[in-house]
């Protein structure tokens, strides 16, 4: 099965282009401005973009010289419905009588992208695809209200490597709180330090370690100067980086809220927290309820209330544990990497004879 991806502008690594590339006899090609070191072919084009305004699927930006990428393929693959290469890849699909799967994570079939061009277009582009991936529940109920055959659809969890997101033989005792995010304000890095102020007042000796990148780094280093170090910017991490720290903590959390143009849709970092065995603290937005079940905490978008969330953890090593422990089980059951790259191949099998 060869497959080729139309890359996003910034793309990450280890999530969707990746997920292909793990299907058994798949060779997979990106297309893009440059690679994201997944293991995959890769054909550099360049991307036309005329403001970096939007970001992700919601970029304005469409790549260029798509008629002399060279190879035969029997699939053209994007991310979301609304992307404008999505619509490149529907008449990329078109052009040389293959088929095209669309990815999506989506969970609001009005999006104000949706009814604006020239996404419209890409829209409805999209919608003639052979195969929809929902990565989400929501993202198919999402799918079949823009009308998408329901016989089109079809919901792959994200994989996770149970074994790199791991849990230590002994859960931490140290009161050590992690945010591992993008710091912007949608995914309410103030938020969290302002619950953090709270939770110091009850348990001085707390941590908070902050993981990522964004517009409010600054925010976070002058809380770390204000706090003596009891706030610690980490930084980028890569995947292995990222599940040490979460194996060093004693809880996860973020905050985020909705936005005109965004909703939380179900957020990796909260699988990979609770596949290291983490109780999970957040705010109740979109759809991230299919991530994070009961009894982890999703809580109203007040410092308050997430810091009491927070110490209710801290404070019961017990609870922790038994948190954890049913975090680790469920997260194995839903996501264990193997078994979700086979459906992935089902996926692409069942409508691609």
């Amino acid at each position: 099965m060869r497959i080729l991806w139309f890359q996003l502008p910034d793309s990450r690594p280890g999530r969707e282009l990746y997920w292909q590339s793990q299907i058994p006899g798949a060779r997979v090609t990106a297309v893009g401005d440059k690679p994201t070191g997944d293991p995959v072919d890769f054909v550099q084009r360049p991307y036309r973009r005329p403001v970096k305004r939007f970001v992700e699927a919601g970029a304005l930006a469409w790549l260029e010289g798509l008629d002399s990428i060279p190879g035969d393929f029997d699939w053209v693959s994007s991310l979301e419905l609304c992307a404008l290469v999505t619509g490149q890849a529907a008449d990329f699909a078109r052009k040389r009588g293959i088929r095209q799967a669309v990815f999506t994570w989506s969970n609001n079939p009005r999006l104000p992208l949706y009814y604006l061009p020239p996404y419209r277009q890409a829209v409805r582009k999209a919608l003639q695809a052979d195969l929809f991936v929902c990565t989400i529940e929501a993202a198919r109920d999402h799918c079949l209200a823009l009308g998408v055959p329901e016989d089109r659809c079809e919901v792959v969890l994200p994989p996770l490597d149970c074994d790199l997101f791991s849990p230590r033989d002994r859960p931490v005792s140290e009161p050590v709180v992690v945010f591992a995010s993008p710091i912007a304000p949608n995914k309410g890095i103030d938020r969290v330090l302002d619950a953090f102020d709270i939770v110091r007042r009850r348990i001085p000796e707390a941590r908070l370690k902050v993981l990522g990148r964004g517009p409010l780094e600054d925010l976070v280093r002058w809380r770390a100067r204000e706090t003596g170090g009891a706030v610690e910017l980490v930084g980028h991490c890569d995947r292995a980086g990222v599940a040490e720290h979460l194996r060093s903590a004693a809880v996860f959390t973020t905050a985020p809220r909705a936005t005109p143009v965004w909703d939380e849709q179900f957020g990796l970092a909260y699988i990979e927290a609770m596949a290291c065995g983490l109780p999970v603290v957040t705010t109740e937005c979109g759809t991230s309820y299919e991530a994070v079940p009961a009894p982890n905490l999703r809580l109203q978008d007040d410092p308050r209330a997430l810091a009491e969330g927070i110490i209710t953890f801290l404070e019961d090593d017990a609870l922790r544990a038994r948190v954890g422990k049913r975090n680790r089980e469920w997260v194995v059951k839903r996501h264990e990497h193997t078994q979700q790259i086979e459906a992935l191949r089902r996926a692409f099998a069942v409508r691609g004879s």
